[in-house]
């Protein structure tokens, strides 16, 4: 195993510099340093690591692979460092810099991104940049500084803070249920085509969940042959153009119900809800830029529920 001497943040700040500027003479000039001692710099951090950061010519320097991941890791680490330094002093600058945010398709287009042009508004010098999967992700190799996502993740490595409990219903639209009749039972279901979303994660199919009269919890799992795999989104549409029941949010239902688009139908069988949570590692210190989104939207979600 390869033992390592005592990081020199020093160096790792030239080496960003150098990065940046794609010149060891340009870092040098920017930093008051000759050209010299920040090759040589350089050359013992490489040779600390065992690997080249930059490739050479009479020219120019430029980036290796290992190189590039390095600078991303270190620049992260630096601003982190940074934002520490103010908040102990007291001195927090104005939230900014570059935000990645990874959120599920449906959480994010019926819940975060109709927000996001009052948080931009407010944060100006924030530069978000947003991926709308609901596939799990990896916050080191994929580079995010949070994630929105379904329940509470068993990762004991991700801190996971509350956004709220979605009630969820069962929907179809009334054309639908003229044609095929009005479930009044959880059995009924049975009789009627109901469209399933697969989960990416697990490759099974995602329970609906109910409550009965006697106030009991049910998680029923069924097979369809109505599936849809990755893209909840595609479930809403497929119920929406009257292919059949779907279980979805109250928040996305309301409008369509209020436009008479669906129907509610088992409401005796209601009252449970899914958890949303927000999440980021344990071990990495909270910048102003992802604190400044947390609390925004936290904020925002509580309003919208009042």
């Amino acid at each position: 195993m390869r033992s390592f001497d005592p990081v020199r943040l020093s160096s790792i700040e030239l080496f960003c510099k150098a990065a940046e500027l794609g010149s060891f003479t340009a870092a040098a000039e920017s930093l008051g340093l000759t050209p010299a001692s920040v090759s040589r710099s350089i050359k013992r951090l490489e040779t600390r690591l065992g690997v080249r950061l930059f490739a050479r010519n009479t020219r120019n320097v430029r980036l290796t692979n290992e190189g590039e991941l390095y600078r991303q890791e270190c620049q992260r680490a630096l601003e982190q460092i940074a934002e520490v330094e103010r908040a102990i002093t007291g001195h927090q600058k104005v939230p900014s810099g570059p935000l990645r945010i990874s959120i599920g398709t449906l959480y994010a287009n019926h819940r975060v991104l109709p927000l996001l042009p009052r948080f931009t508004a407010a944060y100006p010098q924030i530069d978000l940049e947003l991926s709308l999967s609901n596939h799990v992700i990896d916050f080191v190799d994929d580079g995010f500084d949070l994630a929105i996502r379904l329940g509470t993740p068993p990762d004991s490595r991700l801190i996971a803070h509350w956004l709220e409990d979605a009630p969820v219903g069962i929907f179809a639209t009334p054309d639908y249920l003229a044609k095929r009749g009005t479930p009044q039972s959880i059995e009924d279901l049975s009789a009627h085509d109901c469209i399933q979303f697969i989960v990416p994660s697990t490759g099974r199919a995602m329970p609906w969940i109910f409550r009965n009269r006697h106030g009991e919890d049910i998680d029923f799992t069924f097979r369809s042959r109505f599936r849809v795999l990755d893209d909840v989104l595609g479930c809403i549409s497929w119920a929406q153009a009257g292919g059949g029941l779907f279980q979805i949010y109250h928040f996305i239902a309301e409008p369509m119900v209020a436009r008479g688009e669906l129907v509610e139908v088992l409401q005796d069988f209601g009252g449970r809800s899914r958890q949303f949570s927000i999440l980021y590692p344990h071990n990495r210190h909270l910048s102003a830029r992802v604190r400044a989104f947390v609390e925004f939207l936290l904020a925002e979600l509580k309003a919208g529920s009042r």
